[in-house]
């Protein structure tokens, strides 16, 4: 079962907590979920996914 990263990172920001992105490499992105503060990483995940690169745009994060 596929995991959609879109709704993953929607119900994160829904929740108050931030995410970055940590590296984009040719059609991979890197993501790291953030506490509401900011501060320290709660996970991060590595995907190829064409939805959710087109959802990202150029947005380096949920605060953009």
């Amino acid at each position: 079962m596929e995991i959609d990263r879109v709704e993953t990172l929607r119900r994160w920001t829904d929740s108050g907590a931030i995410w970055r992105v940590l590296s984009r490499r040719g059609d991979t992105v890197t993501i790291g979920l953030f506490e509401c503060t900011g501060g320290q990483e709660a996970d991060r995940f590595t995907s190829d996914d064409p939805a959710l690169l087109r959802f990202l745009g150029e947005r380096t994060s949920s605060e953009d």
